[in-house]
């Protein structure tokens, strides 16, 4: 026998079959000396159609692939490692031929599941015994010509492969059909349990072989049969050594196998429905061997099992990726937190502050320009007595700039909370560190706006009537002049007496002048609190820009980034789609 390197290289080349010497014990005593045990049948390089997936389940690859692409600077390589293997395995056999069936028999120690393997191949191919475990290699069979690359992507060499019968022919209902027989699940052998779960993940389809004894065994519920409880269309239960059984016991245990299986989750193929075939059966006997054999006939012939299978993996890795998929409730900022955001901005910036101060100058400057000489004389002395005392107001700026800051990271972290409310932990942090970000530098970019957008360069600017208000003014100065001057003409003698005409000059323009001024002071009001305002939206506007390109805008590009991945995780879940 040639060792695993030159024969898995044969196999490859040439597809040839080497049976190996246990199945020569079987059929050395039975063939013709001349006919040799394991007749090697070389057949001619024959073209093998590789597997096509239909319309829906190319859209969810092709989903699932983008999904992975958009999420793996805001996802780890373990959260994604699953879809990734998932894709590998898609591409991989794809490629591979569409025209075989893959199927694995699985089971514990002492289930018979080599005993069924040898039944459905019509002779010992695969070693029975007392021995635990028996099976210490998986063993291959297959019906057909072509499946080299099928088994090769198993892993397993040339010497563990195997034919059934002597003629490809002999044997129709099951042409395609590429049937494994695993190690035991449930081997001491540590290297076995490895064997099971790494071809379990490449194979079409699986029959489990359970046994009167051990079919509610923990280890093949909670392991295998619950997490694989999504591909019960791929999955035959077969409950084997029911000639063990008297009476009406095997449809007892067959009952209490399904209520099992129907409590790990696993759908069953009852009246039509889709779901996993659950049969009773005795493969020492032969009792139920044949219609798990038209089962599998049936199965293979179908044609479906890869992708169905393929279908199935994408269906748990979605599930898995659940988590950080599925949000709570609809992604996005609404307006009124948007204009909450820009309302705390504009306070810490001090917009209402900058726009009554605008307010102010625009009532000083007319005050300036419309009131009494006398007056202004007087609140310039009255400056330039407080300059002198150096009594000023005391500066609390670095005070204030703290509160300002202060303020302005509360608005951020406001904004950042509610855009992630809802959001899986990754997209919500990745929304936070996004907030963050803009976040750095936004202070001072609000105090260079404060500078710039608050109150405009120059004087306010001045109404019609304000010339008007200005000669009013002066006029009464005029008059209060005029009248005096009389009056100090009549006392030196100058002027004829009169008192009558330079006291009423004078009372006239020491009344009008804060007439004048009390009218100008109250046409101004409106002007000015316009003024004010228009400083204040100006600078609340400036406040919003700044807040909206540098934490808005980031955080609605991740809160888009997620939606597309949403979407995308849709489109992957298919017709399953809720």
């Amino acid at each position: 026998m040639q060792d695993d390197g030159s024969a898995s290289g044969s196999t490859e080349s040439t597809d040839v079959w080497d049976d190996g010497l246990i199945a020569r014990r079987v059929t050395e005593s039975a063939a013709p000396e001349h006919v040799p045990a394991a007749e090697t049948r070389v057949p001619g390089p024959l073209p093998v159609p590789p597997l096509a997936y239909d319309g829906p389940l190319r859209s969810r690859l092709d989903a699932l692939r983008e999904l992975v692409g958009l999420s793996r600077t805001r996802l780890d390589s373990r959260t994604l490692a699953e879809a990734g293997r998932v894709l590998d395995e898609a591409a991989a056999r794809r490629r591979l031929s569409g025209q075989h069936t893959v199927v694995a028999i699985a089971g514990a120690t002492g289930s018979g599941k080599s005993q069924l393997f040898n039944a459905l191949a019509g002779v010992a191919i695969s070693e029975t015994g007392v021995r635990r475990p028996t099976t210490a290699a998986p063993i291959v069979c297959s019906w057909s010509d072509g499946a080299a690359t099928l088994v090769d992507r198993l892993g397993i060499p040339g010497r563990l492969r195997r034919r059934p019968v002597q003629s490809p022919d002999a044997d129709p209902q099951l042409r395609g059909l590429v049937l494994v027989d695993l190690p035991d699940h449930d081997s001491a052998a540590v290297q076995h349990r490895e064997h099971v779960d790494r071809i379990l993940g490449l194979v079409d389809a699986v029959i489990w072989v359970v046994d009167p004894e051990k079919y509610a065994d923990a280890v093949l519920h909670e392991r295998y049969l619950r997490p694989m409880a999504g591909h019960a269309e791929i999955m035959f239960v077969v409950l084997n050594q029911i000639d063990r059984l008297p009476g009406e016991a095997a449809d007892q245990v067959l009952d209490d196998l399904r209520r099992l299986l129907d409590e790990d989750g696993i759908a069953l193929g009852e009246y039509g429905e889709p779901g996993a075939t659950v049969l009773a059966l005795s493969a020492l006997t032969g009792d139920g061997v044949g219609e798990l054999r038209e089962a599998i006939g049936q199965f293979v012939a179908e044609r479906g099992a890869a992708a169905r299978r393929i279908s199935a993996d994408v269906d748990a890795a979605a599930e898995r990726l659940r988590p950080v998929y599925a949000a709570r409730r609809r992604a996005g900022l609404s307006e009124e937190a948007r204009e909450e955001f820009a309302a705390r901005l504009a306070d810490a910036v001090g917009a209402t502050a900058a726009g009554d101060a605008a307010e102010r100058a625009w009532l000083r400057n007319a005050n300036r320009a419309c009131g009494t000489p006398w007056l202004r004389l007087w609140r310039w002395c009255h400056a330039l007595r407080g300059a002198a005392t150096g009594r000023h107001a005391v500066r609390t700026q670095p005070d204030e700039e703290a509160t300002a800051r202060q303020r302005v990271e509360q608005a951020v972290r406001t904004v950042a909370d509610q855009a992630a409310t809802g959001l899986p932990a990754p997209w919500a942090q990745a929304v936070r560190e996004a907030a963050v970000r803009g976040a750095q530098g936004l202070p001072e970019a609000l105090d260079e706006l404060a500078t710039r957008a608050g109150l405009p360069p120059g004087r306010p600017p001045r109404p019609g009537w304000w010339p008007a208000a200005v000669l009013g003014q002066a006029a009464m100065t005029l008059l209060q002049i005029l009248g005096g001057l009389w009056l100090v003409g009549q006392i030196a003698g100058v002027m004829a007496p009169n008192l009558g005409v330079p006291v009423l000059l004078m009372l006239a323009g020491i009344a009008g002048g804060p007439l004048v001024e009390w009218s100008c002071r109250m046409a101004a009001r409106g002007p000015a609190r316009r003024y004010g305002q228009e400083a204040e939206r100006r600078l609340r506007e400036a406040a919003a820009g700044c807040g909206r390109a540098r934490v808005l805008d980031p955080v609605a590009a991740e809160l888009l980034r997620y939606r597309e991945v949403r979407e995308q995780y849709v489109r992957v879940l298919g017709s399953g789609a809720g």
